[in-house]
């Protein structure tokens, strides 16, 4: 069934989604119930369904065991900002931002060895199976999950050097640029691409989202003198966070 073109499904969801919007549904609220839907519209039992659906697809609500579909609160999304790739000081952009927020910023990571597949080896400008360095982490703001990252290091550059762990030796934790000046690589450029998708599975878990939440992912890569040095993912939670880029003008 349609209604002016649109499939029923979608009208009765807009309108549900209007009320919540609004207010008329405010937080905690019980959504209305399949049967309520179904009269109130008069559709069918197959498109309440699928209405509620595209709410819990879209966040809006979720089910509560044994209760019923349930009104979520909506986080007032906050500001992840990206400021260029050469940080004062020599910290990672994500403890600069965190500073001059006056943020109170964690984060976990571990590293290990693998081969690069064909996507990272392309990024990289490296043959697939060549040996990288994969560091994954998850950063934290006030204890709440916020960000994912996983990066990527050719070996053939980085390794039996003091910077082959990036947070570990004398340079860990110090970011991509200080750390391939030490081995006088100078990063002279980055590129960032943002775009976003429905969060894996285990991205969600790691940042308390719901199956069918959307995710901001910034695919980072810096370069030294056109050949790239690092390649990254970067995963953020779209509906607690908006991605601000400060950029200079030159």
């Amino acid at each position: 069934m349609t209604f002016g073109g649109q499939p029923a499904y979608l009208r009765v969801a807009g309108d549900l989604r209007k009320k919540i919007v609004d207010g008329s549904l405010p937080p905690h609220t019980r959504l209305p119930s399949q049967a309520r839907i179904r009269e109130e519209y008069g559709v069918s039992d197959t498109v309440a369904l699928e209405a509620r659906k595209v709410l819990m697809a879209e966040g809006l609500v979720e089910g509560r065991s044994g209760s019923g579909t349930y009104v979520r609160e909506r986080p007032v999304p906050r500001r992840i900002a990206r400021s260029g790739y050469r940080p004062v000081g020599g910290a990672t952009s994500f403890r600069q931002e965190q500073a001059e927020d006056g943020s109170f910023g964690s984060w976990e990571s571990r590293s290990e060895q693998t081969v690069a597949d064909a996507e990272i080896a392309e990024r990289l400008g490296i043959e697939a199976g060549e040996r990288v360095m994969r560091t994954h982490y998850l950063y934290r703001e006030s204890g709440e999950a916020m960000m994912l990252s996983t990066s990527w290091e050719p070996l053939c550059l980085t390794g039996r050097t003091p910077v082959m762990l990036p947070e570990e030796g004398p340079l860990g934790g110090m970011g991509v640029v200080e750390r391939m000046a030490a081995i006088d690589v100078i990063v002279d450029n980055v590129t960032e691409e943002v775009g976003a998708r429905p969060g894996l599975a285990e991205e969600l878990l790691s940042l308390g989202g719901v199956p069918g939440h959307v995710v901001i992912v910034i695919r980072r890569t810096y370069y030294a003198s056109g050949r790239a040095v690092e390649t990254a993912d970067v995963v953020v939670p779209a509906d607690r966070y908006q991605v601000a880029y400060h950029l200079p003008v030159r």
